[in-house]
């Protein structure tokens, strides 16, 4: 039989297959009876009326698409409207919308951080995070998580401009980054922080404006943050938010920016309507905070493993990559959707379930969900 060019695929399948690593997409349906504890819509807003009617007026008034990039046609009076509002809610100085929050940190990243600088970077950074200081031409050096005093070593080791890049609730266990020991360490030497607040925006900070905004980050002229439009706030699309003249510079020279085709209009007005909802209603964020302590506190008391959360991501420790599968398709089974995190999407190689509370989960629900978790648990989980 003749050989292709990717007869080699074969061999990775079956690789993945035996260590347990094969993912499968699965569509859901519209109305899925499932109890959802897997998505990241934090504060409820995905299926929001006054969200979902925002996104269908503004596909109805500005297009399905944005027709072209930013700097041709995707740019509307709407794009223009989300970025004010998100950079004042923020308390920053200006503000970039993308396509995606991975377009973001890789815009933020490689453009902040030419030949000739350095990028420090936590273990624990998301893969968006470390894809943009592989793209970047600066020289990355990876310290271990959450350890500021590596990153001030790092930093002092080096002669020329630096950025620091961090999570600010890293989306693996859901704990928080010591932003302002980052920021005092970064300034010691003249730095940069790039911080990624994908996982806080919407949750942390006073009426859910942020981790930055929660350490006294906001508007500081020497951080620059980059958010999703996609969690907290139902919708897609990713965002940097800074100094005026670091988010010029992006416009020229962020490639994921110059050459992307912009954010549909539908998304622009879905995160606009949610931003607005989230300024009417600020307890939404303390909200989901309290639903995730709840979880991580009674999954402990059946005995399992769980990482204290810091935001809205609860982290449940599985005995093995095929053991987290099982038992997230016996939850699903049981009528509960949770996330399976398995490597590489996790850099310790300890297998979870990832459970993402919501604000609008009520009693019950929580009480079933820990009912599902604890009856499927494999009998090493609590180990």
């Amino acid at each position: 039989m003749a050989r292709t060019p990717f007869d080699w695929l074969d061999e990775q399948a079956d690789v993945r297959r035996r260590a347990g690593l094969v993912r499968t997409l699965r569509p859901r349906p519209a109305d899925s009876p499932l109890l959802d504890l897997a998505s990241n819509d934090y504060l409820g807003l995905a299926r929001h009326p006054e969200i979902t009617g925002a996104a269908a007026a503004a596909a109805r008034r500005w297009g399905g698409g944005a027709t072209g990039s930013r700097l041709v046609t995707g740019s509307t009076e709407l794009h223009a409207e989300l970025e004010r509002e998100l950079a004042d809610f923020c308390g920053f100085e200006s503000a970039l919308v993308l396509s995606s929050g991975y377009a973001a940190n890789l815009a933020a990243v490689t453009a902040l951080a030419p030949h000739g600088s350095l990028i420090v970077s936590d273990a624990g950074n998301h893969a968006s995070l470390i894809d943009g200081c592989r793209l970047a031409r600066g020289t990355v050096q990876v310290v271990p998580h959450g350890d500021t005093e590596a990153v001030r070593k790092a930093l002092d080791a080096h002669q020329g401009p630096a950025v620091a890049v961090s999570d600010s609730v890293f989306s693996v266990d859901g704990d928080a980054a010591p932003l302002a020991q980052l920021a005092e360490a970064c300034r010691e030497f003249g730095s940069g922080l790039i911080v990624d607040d994908a996982h806080g925006m919407g949750v942390l900070g006073d009426g859910g404006r942020g981790a930055p905004h929660a350490a006294g980050l906001a508007g500081a002229a020497d951080v620059v943050v980059t958010v999703t439009l996609s969690k907290s706030l139902g919708s897609q699309g990713g965002a940097v938010l800074g100094p005026a003249k670091v988010i010029d510079h992006l416009v020229n020279a962020a490639r994921t920016f110059i050459f992307d085709t912009g954010l549909a209009p539908a998304a622009a007005g879905a995160a606009l309507a949610a931003l607005r909802l989230l300024r009417r209603e600020p307890e939404r964020g303390a909200r989901a905070h309290a639903v995730a302590t709840t979880l991580h506190d009674r999954l402990t008391v059946e005995g399992l493993q769980a990482v204290r959360p810091d935001a809205a991501v609860v982290s449940v420790c599985a005995p093995s990559p095929e053991l987290a599968v099982q038992w997230a398709a016996d939850c699903r089974g049981a009528g509960l959707a949770v996330g399976c995190f398995r490597p590489p999407s996790v850099p310790d190689g300890i297998s979870r379930l990832r459970l993402t509370a919501r604000a609008d989960l009520t009693e019950e629900q929580i009480v079933e969900a820990v009912r599902v978790i604890s009856r499927t648990a494999p009998p090493a989980a609590g180990e």
